[in-house]
């Protein structure tokens, strides 16, 4: 006489855990998809590139480091030698705390280990400290930190519905020649915010909206530049997450996003909210006091408008033309300083109308958003808002181009018209970074890893989503795209032939600088453009699920 033995989780084989056990009855078709990690956290593929990504940014520590690194270990010291209500009013050294709160929480942590590592790292008067022990720590943290990315990474790629695509664009984000110019050798810790930006991203898109807005919040509060991508976030979770198909608002699910955005916010300001600095936490925060363009021309519209007015100042003066020309303008625009930038014929442009631009731009792709609120959509939308800020922004920093390239990296296996649209801004948007290694010792670097880079992601990619222009003018146009590309050679032979030439003339020492500038930005304004068309003329049945 045998008995039956009743199903229990206790009763499962130990090689099914309780964890992934689902009722027969349960309806899941409307649940979010669950990421359980895999058994095998890595795979030995994945292993050899984690090692060999360390292994190469490891032998960066000695290259050039800028003010930014000065800049971070400033902080370190902040944080680690004054109480938290001295934080943001501190200026014993002109690189004052300038991020939220969570970011200055983040330094606190990291000083008190830096202090282990060596106390001179975090005396506040130890201006410009640059021992071998503060650059190994600093640069290990940014390493450490930005396994997040990779982490972030391997999610998006393990829950793809197209591996062979996806596992090409993971190794582009984790290896990508912005983040080795700007992390590893400038020096920021961008790896590990976009580590939390994609985290948020991939959350939206298995299904976990609130989770998702809750570490958009977090994310703010990391770095405030994520508030150009807010737009996005808005419509998008209030469409598709606090209102029904029916178009009505779904309060406990309202209040809930309410309340955990309102709770990250709270944990990060609250403290200097009791303490009455608020005003001086967001006056370091904002400071408009800086000019249209940085030190040297982000490659953005501002660029091209820039260039036209030097170009007709040229015009004016050469052809004696009635044109009114401002004097202070002559020489503002093309100095190479962070001063403000004053137009010589063409009027001014202030920090209120790059607002009213970047806000017409972007209402248009949120009215699409509004209307077809999928993550597709969304995704497009985002990577359009953090593309028209960078485009038409106040004072924009060209390291900014990772707000268009890390989002429309997700968007390049969808089909040939975003891999193209991303392989021009993504070629355009990295030389124009070359600039800040300016040093001779990192010229090879840059140049070498960039091209290995290029030939290693976009080939494979290119063969897998390539389509042959369906139409004599579209093929036209991509002759012409390639042929902007191929620029690109001639441009770094005339940007290594002309210091050469022209050393004894100083007044042209700028000019290198417009020109990569301009040609990078002809790029990525057609880029922008590109985008643009291919969000709002596709139709909504190829947008994807809610």
């Amino acid at each position: 006489m045998s008995m039956s033995v009743p199903c229990s989780p206790k009763n499962i084989p130990p090689t099914i855990p309780e964890d992934e056990v689902v009722d027969a009855h349960e309806d899941t078709s409307q649940q979010p998809r669950r990421w359980s990690w895999p058994r095998n956290i890595l795979t030995r593929s994945e292993t050899d590139l984690v090692l060999l990504s360390t292994a190469l940014k490891l032998l960066l520590f000695p290259s050039y480091r800028s003010t930014d690194f000065e800049v971070h270990r400033n902080w370190l010291a902040i944080t680690y030698s004054l109480p938290l209500s001295q934080w943001y009013y501190d200026t014993t050294s002109e690189w004052t705390l300038d991020y939220p709160p969570f970011f200055a929480y983040f330094e606190k942590v990291l000083s008190v280990l830096a202090a282990y590592v060596d106390p001179a790292i975090v005396d506040l008067h130890n201006l410009g400290y640059d021992a071998w022990s503060v650059v190994a720590y600093q640069r290990t943290t940014v390493i450490l930190t930005e396994l997040l990315l990779g982490a972030a990474l391997l999610r998006f790629m393990r829950n793809s519905p197209n591996p062979s695509r996806h596992r090409i664009l993971a190794a582009s984000l984790f290896f990508h020649p912005a983040f080795i110019i700007i992390d590893h050798i400038h020096f920021q810790y961008n790896g590990f915010l976009f580590g939390i930006l994609l985290w948020s991203i991939l959350t939206a898109r298995d299904g976990n909206k609130l989770a998702s807005g809750a570490l958009f919040a977090v994310l703010l509060n990391f770095k405030h530049i994520y508030m150009y991508l807010a737009p996005a976030y808005f419509i998008y979770l209030l469409r598709s997450y606090c209102m029904s198909t029916s178009g009505q608002i779904v309060p406990t699910r309202f209040i809930s996003l309410a309340n955990a955005v309102i709770l990250v916010f709270a944990t990060s300001l609250g403290p200097f909210i009791l303490m009455g600095q608020l005003p001086q936490l967001l006056s370091r925060l904002f400071p408009f006091t800086r000019g249209l363009n940085h030190a040297y021309w982000a490659p953005n519209a501002w660029a091209l408008v820039t260039a036209v007015d030097r170009v007709l100042l040229r015009l004016v003066n050469h052809f004696h033309l009635g044109f009114a020309v401002n004097d202070q303008g002559v020489t503002s625009a093309s100095r190479g300083l962070v001063g403000d930038t004053v137009f010589a014929v063409i009027p001014n442009v202030k920090p209120l109308h790059t607002f009213l631009v970047t806000l017409c731009f972007q209402m248009v792709y949120m009215a699409k958003l509004w209307t077809t609120p999928t993550f597709a959509s969304f995704l497009n939308a985002l990577t359009l808002c953090g593309f028209t800020s960078f485009m038409f922004g106040w004072h924009v920093h060209e390291k900014a181009i990772l707000l268009v390239l890390v989002p429309l990296s997700l968007l390049a296996a969808d089909n040939y018209g975003y891999f193209k649209t991303w392989m021009i801004a993504s070629i355009a948007g990295t030389f124009s970074l070359f600039p800040l290694l300016f040093a001779s010792a990192e010229t090879p670097v840059k140049m070498i890893y960039s091209l290995v880079w290029s030939v290693m992601i976009f080939w494979p990619l290119y063969k897998q989503v390539y389509e042959f222009p369906p139409s004599w003018p579209l093929v036209l146009l991509e002759q012409l795209e390639n042929l902007y590309l191929i620029g690109f050679v001639f441009l770094q032979i005339f940007l290594t032939v002309f210091p050469v030439v022209t050393r004894h003339s100083p007044d042209v020492q700028f000019l290198p600088l417009m020109i990569t500038s301009v040609y990078c930005a002809i790029g990525l304004v057609w880029a922008f453009v590109r985008l643009s068309i291919i969000y709002l003329v596709r139709r909504d049945s190829v947008l994807g699920p809610r």
